[in-house]
């Protein structure tokens, strides 16, 4: 072996020597100081803890249930106590005009009466003409004084026409459409929580290969710079190594970038004061997803989304039925007693009602309240349409990602073979240092197409789960996944 090609054997080895072995991929060991491991069902866990968004949606239903619960006793009796105190100063004049004029009257028809009476004829005349004239036209009063009065009353609504039934029937159904928006919501953050959680996963798999290639291509660089200061390279591939070393370098700083920021996100959603580090590694399950009919059916039976339209459709019969009742007569029961001791005055009876004209269009509203109807069954043929083909675009998704994972097998194994080629060659003669950084290069590139391949399916099969309405499905697909990307 002749001198310079036995100077570029050993430089060679003590390359390859330095580089991570290429039968598996690197490790993703990104170290965050004071960093909080957490698995995804310990981060589902805390997420449905300290959401601000989910502790909103629970109130809205929480209100809408003890409202529901205050209406149970509609249309029972109604029972009250009042009482007053008052004082009154009251002036006026009585007026005596028509009084005294019929006084006049009938003492003048005692005339004729007048001498049957003898010795009393004459008094009894003088009074009669005397007394109309004595009398004023008008009497000044002044009254003054306080009142004191208590009762107690009682209405009992004894039929409505189903209007009573109706808001009760309606306050239930608000009850069940905030639940279902609950529902929603909680499957929203948990593909959140999904997407964020997995991305950091993505990202920290992308900083340790960048860390890797900017690693192998330093003692490259470092060999090229041996090798030129013996004469055995050209200065232009010594400048291709260092330029792919700083190319290496940004990638790698724009990767640890990315990992900050994705840390971050998942960091905020948390709510943690520490950074999060995910603990469940990307997944892959290379067989087949079970049939799509399988999800549909899934989604008619739990998606939150038909529960929200039948809540809605519930909510509008009952309008329809209050409206109904506006036509019908109205019947309570009512009573009232004064709280004396003595001679309490009271009353008690039944009142009946029924409008016969109003200036409102019942007929109208009527008609309004069963287009509503009509409203939410349409809503509900078109919701159930829209999950349909949600569904099937989500499952396909799941498929076109196991497939491209699958698809790039071959790539990773030719880009593994290649840097061993590239390695002997280099030991050989036969391939120059530019070769196996090219090598190197390609490795790391499909190792990350790879990696961006599992995230994807494992993002497809989130959304895929949650528009069937089984996102807790989730950790059962993680669990018998047969590739997992550590």
């Amino acid at each position: 072996m002749r001198p310079e090609r036995f100077t570029a054997w050993i430089l060679a080895t003590a390359l390859c020597a330095a580089a991570p072995a290429v039968q598996g991929a690197p490790d993703a060991a990104t170290r965050t100081s004071a960093a909080t491991a957490l698995s995804l069902q310990d981060a589902r866990t805390r997420l449905l803890q300290v959401s601000d968004q989910l502790a909103a949606a629970r109130a809205a239903v929480e209100s809408k249930r003890l409202q529901t619960q205050g209406l149970q006793g509609l249309g029972g009796p109604i029972v009250g106590l009042s009482a007053s105190h008052t004082r009154y100063s009251l002036h006026g004049e009585l007026d005596l005009a028509e009084a005294k004029q019929e006084i006049g009257n009938r003492l003048s028809e005692l005339g004729p009466l007048l001498p049957a009476l003898g010795p009393l004829a004459q008094p009894v005349g003088q009074l009669a003409t005397r007394l109309p004239q004595a009398i004023p036209d008008a009497l000044p009063y002044h009254l003054k004084g306080t009142r004191n009065s208590q009762a107690i009353s009682a209405v009992w609504p004894v039929y409505t026409g189903g209007a009573t039934q109706a808001v009760k029937d309606f306050s239930a159904a608000q009850q069940d459409e905030a639940q279902a928006d609950a529902q929603a919501t909680t499957h929203q953050l948990e593909d959140t929580l999904v997407q964020r959680y997995f991305g950091v996963q993505l990202a920290r798999r992308a900083v340790a290969l960048r860390q890797q290639a900017a690693s192998t291509i330093a003692e490259h660089d470092h060999a090229a710079e041996r090798l030129l200061q013996v004469g055995m390279i050209a200065r232009v591939d010594r400048l291709q190594a260092s330029v792919a070393l700083e190319q290496a370098r940004r990638e790698q700083l724009k990767a640890q970038g990315d990992l900050a920021l994705a840390q971050a996100a998942l960091q905020s959603l948390l709510h943690s004061e520490q950074a999060v580090q995910p603990s469940t590694p990307l997944f892959v399950d290379t067989r087949p997803l079970p049939p799509l009919e399988q999800f549909r059916q899934l989604a008619l039976g739990h998606h939150p989304g038909l529960d929200k339209v039948a809540a809605k459709k519930a909510q509008a019969e009952q309008l329809h039925a209050l409206e109904n009742s506006r036509w019908k007569p109205t019947v309570a029961l009512f009573g009232r007693r004064e709280l004396q001791r003595n001679n309490a005055s009271w009353v008690a009876g039944v009142q009946a009602h029924w409008t016969l004209w109003s200036s409102v269009d019942r007929h109208s509203m009527q008609q309004a309240a069963a287009q509503k109807i009509i409203q939410a069954e349409r809503t509900d043929a078109q919701v159930r349409s829209d999950i349909a083909l949600l569904v099937e675009k989500n499952w396909r998704a799941v498929d076109d990602a196991r497939q491209q994972y699958l698809s790039l097998t071959p790539s990773v194994q030719l880009a593994q073979e290649m840097m061993r080629l590239r390695s002997s060659g280099l030991r050989e003669g036969t391939s120059t240092m530019i070769d196996l950084i090219d090598a190197h290069t390609q490795y790391t590139k499909v190792e990350t197409e790879r990696a961006k391949a599992a995230h994807d399916y494992v993002l497809a099969l989130s959304r895929l789960l949650d528009s069937a309405g089984v996102p807790e499905q989730f950790d059962q697909y993680a669990q018998r996944a047969d590739v997992r990307l550590r």
